[in-house]
Formats: structure tokens, sequence, C-alpha cells
């Protein structure tokens, strides 16, 4: 039953070509811009390379300390991470790194802008990273504070052109010699704890005033042994913060331990970081979704209308040989599912192309956007939804049409 109504919804599409295109036009835009939105929102928060093991790794991104008169949340200080993160209970590995920013390199006099990050040698292995030559630090050059470095992929062509043996040659960070001991695959800037152009020990720091800090530059992330030792990582880890002394001149010091996602939804709903919020974040991202697909959802039930209004003739044959309001309802339902699906597939196409235009355009550094699996079956869900939103109210419409009426081409 169901192969007959897609067969005759793809005849009634193809009969009404000028109907189709502008409703596959409006269609398919809108999904487009939904599924470039999914597939950035992937990138920033789903699991993909060098965080291989995203699903059972736990991040301390941030921290805030209150008092009556005032509040400040910022990026951890090494103080709280040392006093809190080590040997946690459920924790396999833990890292922390440390967020240097922009540095300046120089090529034959030319001042090339590079993100430094320093981290410690656990960080190279909970993350995995793509090794294009040589290797990363271990625990013995952070422990002697060896001056080496890590450099990715651009940042060697851009000092030393296609050249691939850079091994044991020196560049010059912030005034200091330190010797390339690795190169790795680029990673996009929207994978916080993964990018970098440069990665150094931070132990090679010029001093150790940063172990003194409240609030700095640091963030952790903690390898568990599954995801049912989160809510023990957790518990432990903001016990052990809330009993920590807190600076001069605050009250209380507060972090969390979370995914990435819960961690934005404990910044978005959160203005002193209590808690997270990663309920109420999926809540915002779905109602912006569906207030996105409300206005071309209203502009497709009038097209919908319309056409289906001019086929009254039809629909009173239809009545008159038996056909329940019920089977011509799902006809129609199913006529603008398959309408959708299509506008989809182009939307999928579409988004394709702009996004390999987004990659090479370079204005998000390393980009390397693309449309997987689980971007385009939301897409395709965006789509179905699209679909029965657009189609049921004029089904509904059509079928309270007298027969006799519209058997005489009027649809009062």
């Amino acid at each position: 039953m169901i192969r007959k109504y897609v067969q005759l919804a793809l005849k009634v599409l193809a009969r009404r070509k000028f109907f189709t295109f502008i409703s596959l036009f409006g269609i398919s835009l809108t999904l487009l811009v939904l599924m470039v939105t999914t597939a950035l929102l992937d990138h920033v928060f789903a699991p993909h390379p060098p965080e291989v093991h995203a699903g059972r790794t736990l991040g301390i991104y941030g921290v805030s300390v209150q008092s009556e008169t005032g509040s400040g949340t910022g990026f951890l200080g090494y103080k709280v991470l040392d006093a809190c993160a080590r040997d946690l209970p459920g924790v396999e590995e833990t890292s922390f790194f440390r967020l240097h920013g922009y540095v300046s390199l120089y090529r034959n006099g030319e001042k090339l802008r590079s993100f430094l990050k320093g981290t410690d040698a656990s960080y190279w292995s909970i993350l995995d990273f793509d090794l294009l030559e040589g290797r990363t630090f271990d625990a013995t050059d952070f422990d002697q504070r060896r001056p080496v470095v890590v450099i990715n992929r651009t940042t060697r062509e851009k000092l030393f052109g296609r050249q691939s043996a850079v091994l044991g040659q020196s560049i010059e960070i912030d005034g200091r010699r330190f010797e390339i001991v690795g190169v790795v695959e680029d990673v996009p800037i929207v994978r916080i704890v993964a990018y970098s152009d440069l990665w150094v020990p931070y132990s090679t720091a010029r001093n150790d005033d940063y172990q003194q800090q409240y609030r700095g530059d640091f963030m952790a992330i903690l390898l568990a042994g599954s995801r049912a030792d989160f809510p023990r990582i957790r518990a432990e880890f903001e016990a052990r913060v809330a009993a920590m002394p807190p600076p001069d001149g605050f009250d209380v010091v507060r972090s969390g331990a979370d995914t990435f996602f819960e961690f934005m939804s404990r910044q978005i709903f959160g203005d002193r970081m209590e808690t997270s919020h990663a309920g109420r974040l999926r809540w915002l991202l779905t109602l912006l979704a569906f207030l996105f697909l409300l206005l071309p959802t209203l502009n497709l039930v009038n097209l919908n209308l319309s056409r289906i209004l001019e086929r009254a003739s039809e629909i009173g044959v239809r009545r008159a040989f038996g056909a329940s309001c019920g089977h011509l309802v799902v006809q129609f339902v199913i006529e603008n599912v398959v309408l959708t699906l299509l506008g989809g597939l182009i939307g999928f196409l579409l988004s394709v192309l702009v996004l390999g235009v987004i990659n090479r355009s370079g204005f998000i550094p390393y980009a390397d956007f693309g449309v997987n699996l689980r971007v385009f079956l939301w897409g395709m869900l965006f789509a179905v939804v699209f679909g029965v939103l657009s189609g049921v109210f004029p089904a509904w419409r059509m079928a309270r049409l007298d027969p006799v009426v519209s058997l005489k081409g009027s649809s009062t």
C-alpha cells in the first residue's frame, strides 16, 4: 500500500512541475541551512579524531569564584587542578594542558602567528593524533623540562616549505629555542582540547608562578574506565573543589567535570557555574530548529492547500468510488513527505558543497567539516518532520471536502 502511495506521489509531483520546483527550492534551502548547522555542531560536540575516547572522557574547562559582592569565571588555575583533579576514583589517566595563546614565529624575517599549547605527557596518550613525522614528547621530556616542541603540518609548511625532514631543527618561541621532535596533522579550531599549532611541555615555563593560581589558562581531561564511572568522578571532584579554601576576597570556588556539551550548558544557563544543564541546552537547540522550520512550514502549508483544493474534482471522484477520508489523508501526507525527502537529498548535496567551500576558505582554521552518516540521518529526520508538519493540516482540510461539491470541481 505504501509503495503505491509513493508511486502515485511521484506521478503527481511530475505532473505539477512548477509547484514541485517552487516547493523543492524552499525545502532544500531550509534543510541546507539546518544540515550545515548540524554538521558544525557535530564537529564541536561529537567524537572526532584525535578525541577518539570522547565517549569516556570528561573535561574540566572552567572555574567560578564568588563572594557576597561579586563573582568571576574563567579558565582554571593549576592550583585547583593539582589539588582536586589528581587520582580521582574511576579515572584511568589525567592530563593538564595550558592555553598559552598566540605567539610569534619568524621565517626569513617574516612574522608568523601561531597558537601555542602547553601539555603533559598524558595528553598524547588520551588523544590519538595522526603523527606525520617523529614522536610526541614523553614523561621524561616533561619531567626534565626539555625544550622540545611538536608542530602541526601547516606550521611545518610555513616554516620549511614542502620539506618533510624537519626533526632536530629548532625554532624560536617567545625568545627561547625549542627542538622539533614531531609533526602531527592539523586539527580544526572548533576542537578546543586538541587544537593548536605548537605543543610544548608546560613544565618548560620560565617560572612556577602558575602553580599558585586559582584562575589561569589551564584545562584538564580525564579518561574514565567507562561512562558508568562519570557520576562518582563528578561527585568526588566537586566535593574536593567545595572543600578547597577559596582565594582571598572570595567565599566559594566552583567547577565541574563535564563533557564539552555539558560545560557549554553550564556556561549558558548557570552564570556561577553551579551545575550543568545539558537537557535544557538540548531543548533549546531543538526549539531553535523548530522555530527555523516554522516559517517555511507555513509557506509550504499554503502551497499544499492551493494544490489540494485544485484537485477537488479528483478527490470527489475517489470519494465517490469508496476511498475513505483516512486513505486520502495518508496519501497526501505521503506525497508531502516524499517531496520533502527529495528536498532533503538536494539540501544534503548542497550542504556538501557549502561545507567544502567553508573548508577551503580558511575562515575557520584547519576546518575539515563534512556530512557524515550521523548528520545525514539528522537531515532526513528534519525532512520527515518538515513533511509531516506541512502536510497534516492540508490533508485534514481536504478530507472535509463534500464529495458532491468536489465532483463539481469546487472546494467550497
